[in-house]
């Protein structure tokens, strides 16, 4: 069994623990990640901003911790694209990205400026763990 302590990371603004790129505007359009225990989930905050929209549906993607890890590898070219095995992401025409789940098919889309806020968050290590680390070693 594996035992993880997580620290608060300094840009996590809400105590359900869900936090965003610090490069993420203010209007709540953004890729949120999770981390819970072993798991990591990401979700669409756009998502969130429609009150038809039910919470018990909403598009959330769940991967390892290890998968998070080369996922944020793959991302900064630290890592093979693929190697994660569990994320992929596909760029559209108008610049818009869909993250999706492997094994699910679940997806979730953001605006071009959403994912590059995103990256400029993973790029400056906003998402990196060093718990998570150790865990994907």
């Amino acid at each position: 069994m594996i035992e993880m302590s997580y620290r608060t990371h300094p840009g996590v603004p809400h105590p359900t623990g869900w936090f965003k790129s610090s490069a993420s505007n203010n209007s709540s359009q953004c890729v949120e990640v999770r981390l819970d225990g072993e798991r990591v989930s990401i979700r669409d905050s756009k998502y969130r901003r429609d009150p038809a929209n039910h919470l018990g549906r909403e598009p959330i993607i769940a991967v390892t911790a290890a998968q998070w890890v080369a996922w944020l590898d793959e991302l900064t070219g630290r890592g093979a694209v693929g190697a994660n095995g569990a994320l992929s992401a596909e760029t559209m025409p108008d610049g818009a990205v869909t993250l999706r789940a492997v094994g699910t098919g679940t997806a979730l889309r953001y605006t071009d400026t959403e994912w590059r806020a995103y990256l400029d968050g993973v790029r400056s290590g906003e998402f990196d763990y060093p718990d998570l680390a150790v865990i994907a070693s």
